[in-house]
């Protein structure tokens, strides 16, 4: 007699092995968002110089990145760089690379975009005051281009979270993957095992994004009111 579907959600430890599927799908996100932040101011404000070849090394960059999928990236470096380089690098580790190189490069957009969008006339004002550049970054750029940017690289904190999926493809055992093996261990007993199961890994990704939002969302009022 076939198991009701959910059911097998409930068998042994199934949904505590999604739940640290979850986890590892959440750590690789944090590392890799918590990089990218650090990086991509530095890379945004970079990208604001006025030399030409700094100009060019970063639309180079920028564009690299854009333009390559997430998992072409993945397999460059996770099958890529093993077999040219002989390194060994685990899948948690590619996974971590690709989506710092992808976030910096995003957030530094991001960051260019809402440092230019300040008026020109603070800068002035700085300088007319005596402070350095460093001292005008701080204390005026900065605090006006991160209320800017809080929306937007909250938006590419939850794209990260979701494009992490695709780590599956290269062995890490995260959330999705857990689920594949949930599923084929269960695919005689329980034939609706698929609805059930990424039926949860959805609720699953839609609690970890959900509240980032919400945080972002309540961030823009506080400071808009």
């Amino acid at each position: 007699m076939q198991d009701s579907g959910i059911n097998v959600l409930f068998q042994g430890r199934n949904f505590i092995r999604l739940l640290e599927g979850l986890w590892v799908t959440v750590q690789i996100s944090l590392i890799a968002v918590i990089i990218s932040i650090g990086l991509g101011i530095i890379l945004g404000m970079i990208m604001t110089s006025k030399n030409p070849a700094i100009k060019v090394l970063s639309k180079v960059y920028l564009e690299f990145i854009r333009i390559m999928p997430q998992l072409v990236l993945l397999f460059l470096v996770y099958f890529g760089m093993t077999k040219a380089f002989n390194v060994n690098l685990s899948g948690e580790l590619s996974a971590v690379i690709v989506f710092s190189l992808w976030g910096t490069a995003e957030m530094g957009d991001l960051v260019r975009g809402a440092l230019i969008s300040i008026p020109r006339h603070q800068y002035e004002s700085g300088k007319a005051i005596g402070l350095t550049t460093i001292q005008i970054y701080k204390c005026i750029i900065i605090p006006q281009t991160m209320r800017r940017l809080i929306p937007l690289a909250i938006n590419l904190v939850t794209r990260m979270i979701k494009t992490t999926s695709l780590i599956v493809l290269i062995g890490v055992v995260e959330v999705v993957k857990v689920g594949q093996q949930i599923i084929e261990s269960s695919r005689l007993s329980v034939p609706t095992a698929p609805l059930w199961v990424y039926g949860v890994i959805f609720f699953l990704y839609f609690g970890a994004c959900y509240p980032i939002s919400l945080l972002a969302a309540r961030l823009e009022k506080r400071w808009n009111s």
